[in-house]
């Protein structure tokens, strides 16, 4: 196992963090757990701007507030590093790239009628993905956990969880933080009095806001309106995998509003894996179908806006306390269960990625070339994207 990075890290400006996240958000591929994986591996390992502490303690954060994981977990970092500036210049250099790719493929489906080719992009790139994830999935977790007994103790059941109940659950971030601070910590009795009903609070917040959001509505017909609070609604309650939007969204967009039907949903759902960047930029070709480029812009205003407030208002006690013992170690085991969540995730989209012999050629080979070569992500993306136009058609066909 290799050693962790040396604790000594180069402070980035803030043109380097958005130069990096520029490129994160225009050719970053594979969901939020490979996105996840990437910036560790990017920003901690190999760049080391970032210290392992300061990216659990962004991870941590992200998990457990509100929000699609790689969004938070950008903002947060861009906060940690540069305040209320950098958190705002990293979020928009990050949304941004693939919002506009996204506004692209939603003017050229609108055009032409659908995008056939897209589910055939998908077909091959879906399979491709699920190695990515794998791979950044595994090196997150052996890099957290180490060889801490409890933390893949955490590891292992929040993964189970998460396979079982098809989805991350927030509450168990927080319940997972919460057994390490009481086994690392050993908070006094009235600490622990205390610690309890905090704990208790924020479960119930948690419970209440996603009733509360589900249950939401709005009145009048102002679509321009009714599309920026759907949305907001939306960024609000979403906890963990961006991929947790897809069943809130075909609720409200399906069957609630009848702004698209299933084939369209399916399609928007496809635009947003093919392309880079967060998952929940689906929402922006959902918003372009119903009202053009502002329903677009108002789509993407409502699903990050809740993701970035929810990051910058509690960031600064976290910053503060960020060397409290307590804190600390309820950080390792939230993020032990965010590396767990991860992992669980990754079953779950293979299980829906791959499901006959070309997606599982596909997914082997990717999962070869990346262990044994160091293959640009994008260069594996394409080629899959290739062996999916060609092999679509065939299946299809048959």
């Amino acid at each position: 196992m290799p050693s962790s990075p040396p604790a000594m890290t180069t402070r980035a400006s803030l043109t380097d963090l958005v130069g990096y996240f520029l490129y994160l958000g225009t050719l970053g591929f594979g969901g939020p757990v490979a996105l996840a994986g990437f910036m560790h591996r990017d920003l901690v390992e190999k760049r080391r701007w970032i210290d392992e502490e300061e990216y659990g303690l962004a991870l941590a954060l992200a998990q457990i507030m509100p929000g699609p994981l790689a969004a938070q977990l950008a903002i947060a970092l861009g906060y940690f590093q540069r305040g209320i500036l950098g958190a705002t210049a990293v979020g928009l250099a990050f949304v941004v790239p693939s919002f506009l790719m996204v506004v692209a493929i939603s003017i050229a489906y609108v055009r032409y009628g659908g995008l056939w080719w897209m589910q055939a992009l998908f077909y091959g790139i879906g399979a491709a993905v699920i190695a990515i994830i794998a791979i950044a999935a595994y090196k997150l977790a052996r890099s957290t956990n180490k060889r801490d007994p409890l933390l893949w103790a955490i590891f292992g059941v929040l993964a189970l969880v998460t396979v079982w109940a098809q989805a991350e659950l927030a509450e168990f971030f927080v319940l997972a933080g919460f057994v390490a601070l009481f086994a690392r910590a050993r908070p006094s009795r009235r600490q622990a009095v205390t610690y309890g009903l905090g704990g208790l609070l924020v479960l119930a917040i948690i419970w209440l806001t996603e009733r509360w959001f589900v249950n939401l509505t709005l009145g009048g017909e102002h679509v321009l309106l009714q599309i920026l609070v759907f949305f907001a609604k939306a960024g609000a309650f979403v906890f963990g995998s961006g991929l947790a939007i897809v069943p809130f969204l075909q609720q409200g967009v399906v069957q609630q509003f009848g702004w698209l039907n299933q084939h369209q949903f399916l399609d928007a759902v496809a635009v947003a894996m093919i392309t880079p960047g967060p998952v929940v930029i689906t929402v922006v070709f959902i918003g372009y179908l119903v009202a053009g480029i502002l329903g677009a812009t108002m789509a993407a205003i409502g699903i990050f806006l809740p993701v970035y407030l929810f990051t910058i208002i509690p960031a600064p006690w976290f910053k503060r306390n960020r060397d409290n013992a307590q804190l600390k170690a309820f950080v390792q085991g939230a993020t032990a269960a965010a590396t767990g969540a991860l992992s669980g995730a990754v079953i779950v989209l293979a299980y829906r990625a791959i499901y006959d012999l070309p997606t599982a050629a596909v997914a082997l080979a990717s999962l070869a070339v990346l262990w044994r070569f160091k293959v640009p992500e994008p260069i594996l993306v394409t080629a899959a994207g290739a062996i999916g136009l060609i092999v679509w058609p065939l299946v299809k066909g048959g």
